[in-house]
């Protein structure tokens, strides 16, 4: 198999003209190549104004691959194609009789317990929320009739904080193993678009997310596994510094040496229970700020020219960061086009924004958080739950400038920038459910995170034409970009530094940020888990009769 990169053609070329591009890079005859698949395509629109073209990676098999690759020996943009298969390390034996528990049903606990089970662990998963058709429900409560269900929520429930976002599935973690192609692979077998596998930016977006999740389970259920909802884990049986099991909040007991820690970014409670367990956990830097909104039509005249609207481009995105004068970053995260800023507390008292969109990504609005690096020794210093007491403050801030009724402090970008509160709304109308109330957003985050933005938001403008236009739209606040703690684990074996058979593992834990790198992780540790329990097997010899 030969990997050809670089393979560049119109924006709206014909299907046959890339086979006829292949034939024509490598000097082949048509009957020499007896086979392609696109591995990625993406678009290059540095020439927006004149020509944007599609840019392939290409793996192919030829009639004589040796010969073609011999005749392109210095060439790099053709080479022998990777093995990107995925093979399990492990199958369970059939004398086996301890079972593997996962806490945690998001992208991280998800893909542990599905490899697990492919492999013939039969996990049991603990997920504190609901499934994915009561956690849609309990959701839609609060964004439309002001209804939290502090368990069952944006936050908590089958498929995790991801399963109400963008879906995006595009990380820039390292991934040698192909780990990330096995997650999509598995996204796909449950139904998701096949363009997952090869476009740049692969989404899946909420609505097919959810079914996508559920069939998972189902598969993961067939295999052995059982998936227990609304099961709370209050508390860790430890022994002699090893993980025993856990207790349930109704007071029963589950036992294994082998527990997956897949929390999510959200579930205080149980970092707190952790660090009361002394279950070495460290703050780690995270980022703070606020939604922004514009008309998704401009973001795509700015980013597409000509181009905008272009059925094979879809709507346009961005990226951006600004370095300002008082030292803080200023960056552009969890860009959602055609997309809506939505309600994502999972605790009474408290407000919380993210985004979402659909896969159609055709509502009219853009938004993206517009955020300011935080860091445990400048900005919080203390123990180690000193970033998620300040996320608490924060939100409870918010909370009161909101009215008191889950809606949202909001302000107009250029009131935000005279620092006046604004009293009135342009041509961009807020997406966030269940609604806002105007005010003076310096008054919800500390004054370096306003001075660093207020000096970014211009600089953005000049990026993109139009981003700090008068009337774009501000809803705050933004604070739970990621952990605020990291659950440390040995980079080797995967589990705790002080708790032997727990395994840290996700976004929660500190080790993923987003639905790729969340599942990517609980891969790994699945499988780490899977070899450990072998080893264990091995060492205690056949039983006795």
């Amino acid at each position: 198999m030969i990997r050809l990169t670089e393979l560049s053609l119109p924006l709206d070329h014909p299907e046959a003209a890339l086979r006829q591009a292949i034939l024509q890079r490598l000097s082949l005859a048509d009957d020499q190549l007896l086979d392609f698949t696109v591995f990625k395509r993406s678009y290059d629109a540095r020439k927006k104004s004149t020509e944007i073209t599609f840019v392939y990676i290409i793996d192919l098999q030829t009639a004589d691959d040796d010969a073609v690759l011999a005749r392109f020996a210095n060439d790099s943009h053709v080479k022998p194609a990777p093995d990107t298969h995925y093979y399990p390390v492990a199958v369970a034996p059939a004398e086996l009789t301890e079972r593997p528990v996962v806490i945690g049903f998001g992208p991280c606990g998800l893909f542990a317990a599905l490899i697990l089970a492919q492999m013939g662990f039969k996990p049991i998963v603990l997920e504190r929320g609901r499934n994915v058709r009561q956690r849609t429900q309990d959701t839609w409560a609060l964004w439309r009739k002001h209804v939290l269900t502090p368990e069952s929520n944006v936050q908590f429930g089958e498929g995790g904080a991801g399963l109400f976002s963008d879906g995006k599935l595009y990380s820039q973690v390292k991934d040698p193993k192909f780990y990330g192609r096995k997650v999509m692979q598995e996204f796909v077998k449950a139904g998701a678009p096949e363009e997952i596998l090869y476009v740049s930016k692969p989404h899946i977006g909420t609505f097919r997310l959810t079914s996508v999740v559920a069939k998972m389970r189902a598969e993961i259920i067939e295999l052995g596994g059982e998936i227990r909802f609304e099961s709370k884990v209050n508390d860790l049986l430890l022994d002699d510094g090893a993980i025993r099991g856990v207790v349930l909040e109704d007071g029963s007991e589950l036992h294994s040496r082998h527990v997956v820690l897949a929390l999510g970014h959200s579930a205080r409670d149980t970092f707190r229970m952790l660090h009361a367990r002394q279950v070495h956990i460290e703050a780690k830097p995270f980022a703070i700020g606020f939604r922004i909104e514009h008309p998704q039509s401009m973001i795509d005249r700015a980013r597409l020219g000509k181009y905008a609207g272009h059925e094979e481009l879809g709507a346009a995105d961005y990226k951006l960061i600004h370095h300002a004068k008082n030292g803080r970053a200023v960056y552009s995260f969890c860009m959602c086009p055609g997309g809506q800023v939505v309600a994502a507390t999972s605790e009474e008292g408290r407000v919380v924004t993210n985004g979402m969109s659909q896969y159609s990504r055709q509502e009219r609005n853009a938004n993206a958080g517009i955020v300011v690096g935080i860091n445990p020794e400048q900005d919080f210093p203390g123990g180690p739950l000193a970033g998620v007491e300040l996320q608490e403050r924060l939100e409870e801030i918010a909370f009161k400038l909101g009215g008191e009724d889950y809606s949202a402090p909001a302000q107009l970008v250029g009131d935000f920038l005279r620092d006046q509160p604004s009293t009135a709304l342009g041509q961009v109308e807020p997406s966030y459910q269940p609604g806002v109330k105007l005010c003076n957003l310096a008054d919800a985050l500390p004054d370096y995170v306003i001075t660093a933005m207020r000096e970014a938001l211009p600089a953005f403008g000049k990026k993109i034409r139009g981003f700090d236009r008068d009337d774009a739209v501000l809803t705050g606040i933004e604070s739970r970009t990621s952990s605020p703690v990291r659950i440390t684990r040995d980079p080797q074996t995967l589990q705790s530094l002080n708790v032997r058979g727990l395994y840290p593992a996700g976004e929660g834990a500190g080790y993923a940020g987003g639905i790729l790198s969340a599942g990517i992780d609980g891969i790994k540790v699945a499988e780490a888990l899977a070899l450990d329990m072998l080893q264990q097997l091995q060492q205690q010899g056949p039983e006795q009769p």
